[in-house]
């Protein structure tokens, strides 16, 4: 068993040294955005299905809290989180559109949207991302996968920082360093230290 942890760790390890030298600029990049959209009055809009709906939240919060910086809060929404919402359009139309329609209501051009998937298959999720497109928001999505990296989300999003792992555990452990990285550097850039 020791001999299993201990592979689990390097491998969890490995898969994030890959990720972060092959996309420390993209990295950058959307931190820069997400500095961009806070500065200019707009908001982040996260959203993820299962584990990745927990990040969307965990990431709201850290902003609208704060991560390391006692600051003003930052404008942070995870659509994954009023279950009334989620409920009522999956009911009444379908649970591919419990994105697309938050979206709609509370998107505007100079919002920016952060699709969490491991994936990057999930219906409700490129629907959301089609949509922001369209309503002329800036898109970025955290992903997984060697074979078709991005899945369907790739070939859509205005940014792709995709985990080169095939493993999904590996992948979310990722997508939370990245996210975390996020926190701390947007708070950095915009509150000094």
């Amino acid at each position: 068993m020791k001999t299993e942890i201990s592979t689990n760790l390097l491998q969890s390890v490995t898969a994030q040294q890959a990720f972060a030298e092959a996309s420390t600029d993209r990295i950058m990049q959307l931190i820069d955005w997400t500095v961009e959209t806070f500065r200019a009055g707009g908001k982040l809009l996260i959203i993820g299905n299962g584990g990745s709906a927990a990040d969307a939240q965990h990431m709201a919060a850290e902003f609208v809290n704060r991560f390391k910086i006692d600051r003003r809060p930052l404008p942070a929404v995870a659509l994954t989180t009023d279950t009334s919402i989620i409920t009522s359009i999956g009911n009444d139309f379908s649970f591919d559109l419990i994105f697309v329609k938050q979206i709609q209501a509370l998107g505007n051009p100079g919002d920016l949207v952060l699709a969490i998937t491991t994936s990057g298959k999930s219906p409700n999720i490129v629907q959301a991302v089609e949509t922001a497109k369209d309503m002329e928001l800036k898109t970025v999505a955290l992903t997984g996968g060697t074979s078709f990296p991005g899945g369907d989300l790739g070939l859509i999003v205005d940014l792709l920082l995709n985990v080169p792992t095939d493993c999904t555990a590996h992948i979310q452990e990722t997508h939370l360093w990245i996210e975390h990285v996020v926190c701390e550097m947007v708070e950095k850039e915009m509150f000094g230290k």
